[in-house]
């Protein structure tokens, strides 16, 4: 970690957590690939997709926690083997992960409690209503085994141990990519069957990381090492907080961005093939979840090479080797920008093509080209945005990296997601992510030098 050359070392560590975050991205799009074919009937289809939008914010808030208690605990246990103290890197990683089965399961059981007003407040329509309750009510059942996957995932990136990381996701991402196509379309089991198959293979992945930390000189999880007191949940806390931020508003602004959608669609005209026709709320809601779906699924590349360097990051900044940390924040810079002006291209020229892979609705199609041709346009913004925030977070920054994180997805993307479309209208939706990535990145950056500035040269 403090000899490699840095570079070398980032690709070493970045093409395990590349592979794992393209995976776990592409089951994750496989939900909305299946699920746009549950019926022949279109109408169905478009209701069924746009349900499973609708609970992607539950999904991101529960991710959200389990970033929160991986990477706060994560940051704290790679800085403290860097320092040599190994009695309270061994404590966090136990701590952090039963934190996270604790809350996992309040999750699971209040969720299931209020399924029919969360449904509710998410936006559903009287068509997407009862797709939402069943998909919810089983995603909610995984919160525990996702949020203490998401832990044991992190932990295992931060002590250099990517590999153990990127084959726990991928037997998740298997079992899930060979139970979607088997329950949606062989046992007919529609969105049902969606839910189900990603439970699974979040589990999978659950079992075979944990598995992962007995493997190797790995941190082994202990009861005995579990204390959960000030100490530790202030550096969760500190370590942990821009996670909850950027997810946790990812999280808001996906409710906020459905619910404008769907209200906006339904009393929308558009004109398709010289017709005019009502665009309708499951249509745009559909619509932006599926662009949305394929630019997370194109920025994940963008994630695990981040995480790849977060551990070089966060040991040797432990170490007192700022020089290190430095050289690699510029190199991740460089590289990840060309990448993401090559992919946004891609994405921009062939958005029809792949808007038309997930749904055959020609007003949800409509709107999915717009909004992510739109979002390829900023994407290359996208990597100084998400490696300045990773640094901050990494070197123990909390406040600063909580303003990064919380920028992209709250600070910009809130105000933008109320105002834009009372002026412009759907248009406003679409747009509402591109605007805000040009105006994050100058709070991202800003607060990136101020730490950059410090470290010696």
């Amino acid at each position: 970690m403090t000899q490699t050359p840095v570079p070398k070392l980032i690709l070493s560590l970045s093409v395990p957590t590349i592979i794992s975050m393209m995976v776990t991205a592409i089951y994750n799009t496989a939900d909305t690939f299946f699920v746009a074919r549950v019926s022949s009937d279109p109408a169905v289809n478009t209701a069924a997709t746009a349900s499973v939008g609708l609970v992607f914010t539950v999904m991101a808030v529960i991710q959200a926690f389990g970033f929160f208690f991986g990477h706060g605990s994560g940051n704290y246990l790679s800085r403290m083997l860097g320092a040599e103290n190994h009695k309270e890197a061994d404590e966090m990683a136990s701590t952090g992960f039963a934190m996270a089965l604790i809350v996992g399961v309040v999750f699971a059981i209040a969720g299931n409690g209020f399924v029919d007003p969360i449904a509710d407040f998410l936006g559903a329509t009287p068509t997407t209503m009862e797709f939402t309750r069943q998909y919810m009510r089983i995603i909610l059942f995984g919160a525990p085994f996702m949020m203490a996957q998401f832990v044991i995932n992190n932990q295992l990136r931060f002590q250099g141990s990517a590999m153990y990381s990127m084959i726990g996701l991928m037997c998740g991402a298997v079992m899930n990519l060979i139970l979607d196509p088997l329950l949606i379309m062989g046992f007919h089991m529609q969105v049902r069957g969606a839910a189900i198959a990603t439970v699974m293979g979040q589990f999978t992945s659950f079992v075979v990381l944990l598995i992962g930390t007995r493997k190797g000189e790995n941190i082994r999880m202990s009861l005995s090492n579990v204390h959960i007191n000030g100490h530790y949940l202030f550096e969760v806390l500190n370590g942990g907080a821009p996670s909850l931020f950027r997810q946790g508003l990812a999280a808001i602004s996906t409710l906020l961005l459905n619910r404008t959608a769907g209200a906006l669609g339904a009393v929308t005209m558009i004109t398709i093939d010289g017709t005019e026709r009502l665009l309708g709320g499951d249509a745009a809601i559909a619509g932006m979840s599926v662009a949305g779906r394929i630019l997370l699924m194109m920025a994940s590349a963008l994630i695990g090479f981040g995480q790849g360097y977060q551990p070089v990051c966060s040991f040797n900044y432990g170490a007192g080797l700022t020089k290190r940390v430095k050289e690699g924040y510029f190199f991740c810079v460089k590289v990840s920008t060309v990448f993401l002006i090559a992919i946004g291209a891609v994405c921009f020229t062939f958005a029809p093509s792949i808007i038309s892979l997930f749904s055959h609705d020609d007003a949800a199609v409509r709107v999915g080209v717009d909004a992510l041709r739109y979002m390829s346009a900023t994407l290359p913004l996208s990597g100084v945005i998400v490696l300045s925030n990773m640094m901050l977070q990494s070197i123990g920054k909390g406040f600063k990296a909580t303003l990064t994180a919380a920028a992209r997805n709250g600070i910009c993307f809130i105000p933008v997601i109320l105002i834009l479309p009372q002026f412009i209208g759907i248009k406003g939706v679409e747009m509402t992510q591109a605007v805000s990535d040009v105006l994050s990145l100058f709070i991202s950056v800003p607060l990136a030098y101020s730490e950059l500035r410090k470290f010696v040269d």
